[in-house]
């Protein structure tokens, strides 16, 4: 078995199906130190929706597997989005409710740190569920692997369970089934777990250990199941529950929304602690425009990650605005792609004016370029890689010359190189005049960024360059049908670029793709055959 088909299970496993399971767990020879847990839900609200299939695997102090255990639960209602999670209702007619199997999911538990990627998501639905059926539940010390990626895998634009699995090259097979993720992420807590000789300990992941030795669990409920939770809104209960057995026409920002990078929404203006929210919501929108279900359950995820609302806010405007750029980069925003962004600011609650707003600084910079008359660098340059439209840069210092700085800013900004407030891993330069170290100087020592003088930076706009074009993607040969992608297996990391870059290569040739960031092998191998195609052909002149 090749590399890919042992990384991402050939492309032909099926999902498991298992009758639902409430034994106790069975003697182990090793101890476990982690119960990895992942939840298929109806929906994404806590409040609202239900569980719809439960795994735990735990892992012995090295990360290694010690047992595992899963089964689907009956929702008591629709099943909601099966193209996402595969669940059908027939799946689970016979399943058993939460309550009748909560006390055979403790045992797998008490006692151990839980593990889950986006731990807050999946505890919220676990807390939920085990109050619905009348338990009170204990303090569950959690990490969360989501988190983790970014002591451990610093460098992803996106933090999904598929594109932190595709770095640490641990294998996800039947993805989006709560034991296929589950063991994913044991895997993802296995490669974190091997990393402390080279990487310093993460102290979340050393603190829960001790955390959850004292929690104590309750021996069984201490009241009667509520059929809905104390707290849900009236609204919740009574509103229709969306079910999707087929999946949603892709929206016209998929390949932006495929491309667009955390730190992108993070240099806009987003709250570091809100990226978690950021990224779930990224999920939804890459299934359309939010419906209203969807909004109301996001407002409710919003307790979930402790967001402020001034937070929410900036969390909302940063991700627009990052999106709007995505969609700009090829200098034309379509009709569709308009209506979009104003339907997503909408739906976010932003103002009907942030949209067009963007949309017209856009193209006022886009004519400025053009009366620019943008030329080649000249022959005699020395002062290493030229400044390109589109790049980020950011300023600090300039005490005693604040009118320089507000001009150099005012003609970058017009010029179509974008000004940030904060030094990331994108930001090309940083221009200070030595006057203040604070900590953009701190943090662009820290990533290598280049920095420049306001004299030389002065020579870089005046000469600056036309934006980076990535290099022509081939596309497949037409066919008279579109090529339907099997959902079975994502990806592999044989290839260098992103899941996320692969994903619009396959929408912008034709393919229809998994939601959630999920590929197939066939859609892999077609994206790396392409590849190999384009550097067999002539360089043009």
């Amino acid at each position: 078995m090749g590399w890919l088909d042992w990384l991402f299970g050939g492309g032909n496993a099926k999902k498991e199906t298992a009758a639902p399971r409430v034994a106790s767990p069975p003697p182990l020879s090793r101890t476990p130190y982690f119960a990895i847990i992942d939840v298929e839900t109806t929906g994404l609200s806590p409040k609202r929706d239900r569980v719809l299939e439960l795994a735990v695997v735990r892992a012995d102090q090295d990360g290694n597997v010690v047992d595992e255990w899963s089964t689907r639960f009956n929702p008591e209602g629709p099943v909601g989005a099966t193209h996402i999670h595969g669940i059908t209702q027939a799946d689970v007619a016979r399943a058993p409710l939460f309550r009748d199997a909560a006390a055979s999911v403790v045992p797998y538990i008490a006692g151990l740190p839980i593990a889950a990627h986006n731990a807050r998501f999946d505890l919220a639905f676990l807390r939920a569920e085990f109050r619905r059926a009348g338990w009170d539940v204990p303090w569950l010390p959690a990490y969360c692997t989501l988190d983790g990626s970014h002591h451990y895998l610093p460098n992803l634009d996106r933090r999904r369970l598929v594109d932190c699995c595709w770095s640490a090259r641990v294998p996800l097979n039947d993805a989006h089934s709560a034991l296929g993720d589950a063991r994913a992420t044991a895997g993802l807590l296995r490669h974190y777990l091997q990393a402390q000789g080279r990487v310093r300990p993460h102290p979340a992941l050393i603190s829960v250990q001790t955390d959850a030795r004292g929690v104590v669990w309750p021996a069984g409920p201490s009241r009667a199941p509520f059929a809905s939770l104390p707290d849900e809104p009236a609204s919740a209960r009574s509103r229709p529950i969306r079910v999707t057995t087929a999946k949603p026409k892709q929206p016209a920002l998929i390949a932006q929304l495929s491309r667009l990078s955390l730190v992108e929404v993070l240099d806009e203006g987003a709250p570091v602690g809100s990226l978690t929210y950021v990224e779930t919501l990224l999920d939804a929108l890459e299934d359309g425009v939010i419906s209203e279900g969807e909004a109301a359950a996001l407002q409710d995820l919003l307790e979930v990650y402790e967001l402020s609302d001034t937070d929410v806010a900036e969390a909302h405007q940063a991700l627009v605005r990052a999106l709007a750029h995505k969609a700009l980069d090829d200098g034309h925003v379509s009709r569709d792609e308009r209506a979009e962004l104003e339907s997503i600011a909408s739906s976010l609650r932003l103002s009907g004016e942030l949209v067009p707003k963007l949309i017209a600084e856009a193209e006022s910079a886009r004519a400025i370029r053009l009366s620019a008359k943008l030329g080649p660098l000249p022959a005699d340059w020395a002062l290493g890689e030229p400044l390109h439209v589109g790049d980020k840069v950011v300023f600090t210092g300039f005490d005693g010359r604040e009118r320089e700085r507000t001009r150099l800013e005012h003609r970058t900004q017009e010029l179509g190189v974008r000004v940030l407030g904060t030094v990331s891993s994108r930001t090309a330069m940083l221009v200070s005049d030595g006057s203040f170290a604070g900590s953009k100087l701190a943090r662009a020592h820290q990533l290598g960024t280049r920095i420049v003088d306001p004299e030389t930076y002065a020579t870089l706009l005046k000469h600056l360059q036309p934006a980076k074009i990535a290099a022509p993607k081939p596309r497949r040969a037409a066919t008279a049908t579109t090529t339907v992608i099997a959902e079975s297996a994502p990806v592999t990391a044989r290839t260098p670029v992103s899941p996320g870059e692969i994903r619009a290569w396959g929408i912008e040739n034709g393919y229809t793709v998994g939601v959630r960031g999920r590929l197939s092998t066939e859609l892999v191998q077609a994206y790396e055959l392409a590849q190999l195609e384009a550097q067999k052909e002539p360089a043009g002149p």
